[in-house]
């Protein structure tokens, strides 16, 4: 569904020099001088990319996370590049029931992991780019030092914060409370600090010489071994408040990373996960990230015949629905970092996407909505969820109407203890494609660093207390995040760039997508612009956990009748606004050696460039 029947909300653009489409007009229009000045795509991505993290502030920042997917045209090679940083040395379930703490929070020190972003950017530099850091991060030292115009959701998340950072974030009020207040929407907000780090990071890269990659390294060095580092090993030995334990109202924690923590981390490159769907290969992360979580999906909606139904069959979003309750099952049992390689009780993705398992799955599957988190048993494998879901599930491992915690709003937007995401996709004239998904850093959930301006990830909120399970916590491995970006290869010589912030959500507005793309044909911008829905039956990756059994938030475009359908068939369906869910965008090269791209109306602040 369209505006109407034929129109778009933009351009579907197409063009041979190059395209970036991403959450943030500023960031597209960055990456896009790179291009223009002779840099490749991944040059364009670590431009646009920190761009991001100066005028996103409450989705992510220069001490996020980040997983990239890569293809490089000369190998024909596609890599996923994992910037999520792992658990410090010193953080173990025992150090945090000594606390009083059965959960981690999502706010505060107690949740901070490795930064991995930098890491991340600084290894796609030094292995793929060509230009200088110093030009490269030019861009988002000018919008930090001289000021870029304040989202109107920048503005309204500060406010939320407010009172948080005059009482106890007094360095987070220094930068987004330097007024006073929060600045009004449309003003320019700066962030000396951040500019001043962005710069030295630039400057220690210039000083190593004229070798790009050993201009990475430096930088890299930088923030993990240097001034970045031993600053934020100092910032983590500080107690902050996070009211999190028996004495929430005034409670302050140090944090468990230390400097030595950055020192050991670095990141790392690893093969993608991957599905033919609609004749095309589509790649996403590990079982560390939810990117398998899409791949279920997909797989089960082909067992279940989903290609047979139309595109204005209502019965096929009820197969979407459900089949996204199944993958998600598998996702609380069987995804994380925390169990060895070779461990009886891990299993793979290719556990996961054999198609005698697939066809069980896709069996499940009836007229009438599920009301339980059904995992399964890939290879055998008897699940595990954690105690904390069995406990909500009364231990019956079937319905569920109590659910967990407090349910989030439908559309994912930042709170307190909980951020949203950034995404970025780049295609220049060789073919290379990036597709990266940064967040964490939050303003909002972690107190900024000072002579930094940045804040520490908190992405240890999704590891949980208990032993045994796939997402345990474990020192020096990584939380099973959210984070999730795509990636399109064909036989035919296409590759496109996909993904979408949003946590939970992310691997549930793109099936809508690739389904419309795929198999109804729809151009990129045509399935961006189509309405979309996701399920809230599973519980949260973000603190406090939160599910909504059987419930579906949908865009109120989606029409009466498939509402009307959803509601037959049991689902617990709420009316979003017609625009409100996903934020997705997507750049890559067609069969035909044209360009493309596309971005999202929603949030009104998206946008793709090209020609």
């Amino acid at each position: 569904m369209l505006i109407d029947d034929d129109t778009t909300t933009r351009p579907d653009l197409l063009g041979t020099h190059g395209m970036v489409a991403s959450t943030h007009w500023l960031a597209s229009a960055s990456g896009m001088a790179v291009l223009e000045a002779g840099g490749n795509a991944f040059d364009a991505a670590v431009a646009a990319g920190l761009v991001l993290h100066v005028v996103e502030p409450h989705l992510n920042g220069l001490g996020g996370d980040m997983p990239v997917i890569v293809h490089e045209a000369a190998t024909g090679t596609t890599r996923v590049v994992s910037g999520q940083g792992v658990a410090p040395q010193a953080a173990t379930t025992a150090a945090y029931r000594d606390l009083g703490v059965d959960a981690i929070p999502g706010t505060g020190h107690l949740a901070a992991v490795v930064p991995g972003t930098f890491g991340a950017w600084m290894h796609l530099l030094g292995r793929y780019g060509t230009k200088p850091l110093e030009e490269l991060v030019g861009y988002a030292v000018g919008y930090a030092r001289h000021g870029h115009p304040t989202l109107p959701r920048v503005t309204s998340t500060i406010e939320a914060v407010a009172h948080v950072f005059r009482d106890h974030w007094t360095a987070s009020a220094g930068v987004y409370l330097a007024g006073g207040a929060a600045p009004a929407p449309g003003s320019r907000l700066r962030n000396p600090d951040l500019a001043d780090t962005l710069d030295r990071l630039g400057r220690e890269a210039a000083a190593a010489g004229s070798d790009v990659a050993a201009q990475a390294e430096a930088a890299r060095a930088a923030y993990y071994e240097g001034f970045v580092a031993e600053a934020v090993d100092a910032f983590a030995r500080t107690p902050q408040w996070d009211g999190v334990g028996p004495d929430a109202a005034d409670a302050t924690h140090r944090s468990f990373l230390t400097g030595a923590d950055l020192a050991a981390w670095r990141a790392t490159e690893e093969a993608a996960a991957s599905l033919t769907f609609g004749g095309v290969e589509v790649l996403k992360p590990g079982l560390w990230s939810q990117g398998p979580v899409l791949l279920q999906q997909l797989a089960i909606l082909q067992a279940a015949g989903v290609g047979d139904l139309a595109a204005d069959d209502p019965r096929w979003i009820h197969l979407a629905i459900e089949a996204s309750k199944l993958a998600m099952a598998d996702r609380e049992a069987f995804y994380g970092d925390s169990l060895a390689p070779g461990d009886p009780r891990a299993v793979t993705v290719a556990d996961l996407l054999d198609p005698a398992y697939v066809r069980s799955r896709a069996a499940i599957v009836g007229d009438r909505a599920l009301d339980g988190l059904r995992p399964g048993s890939p290879r055998g494998v008897e699940p595990r969820l954690p105690a904390h879901v069995r406990r909500a599930m009364g231990g019956d491992g079937g319905a569920w109407p109590r659910g967990l915690g407090e349910v989030r709003p439908g559309e994912g937007e930042p709170t307190v203890a909980r951020g949203d995401t950034c995404h970025l996709d780049v295609v220049d004239r060789w073919g290379n494609v990036v597709s990266a998904t940064p967040s964490g850093g939050w303003l909002q959930s972690s107190p900024v660093i000072p002579g930094l301006g940045f804040s520490l990830p908190t992405r240890g909120q999704m590891f949980w207390l208990e032993e045994g399970h796939p997402a345990s916590l474990r020192p020096g491995v990584r939380p099973r995040t959210t984070l999730s970006p795509g990636l399109l290869r064909g036989p035919d010589g296409r590759v496109t760039a996909f993904g979408t912030p949003g946590g939970d959500q992310q691997d549930q507005w793109t099936v809508p997508f690739l389904v419309r793309h795929l198999l109804h044909g729809a151009s990129l911008q045509a399935a961006i612009d189509a309405p979309s829905w996701h399920s809230t039956h599973a519980p949260s990756s973000f603190s406090p956990r939160g599910a909504e059994p059987m419930g579906v938030v949908a865009e109120s475009r989606l029409g009466e009748r498939a509402l009307a359908d959803l509601r037959k068939r049991g689902h617990l369906v709420e009316e979003s606004g017609p625009w409100s869910l996903g934020r997705i965008s997507a750049a890559g090269v067609r069969a035909d050696g044209l360009l493309e791209a596309a971005a999202n109306p929603r949030g009104m602040q998206g946008y793709a460039v090209g020609r």
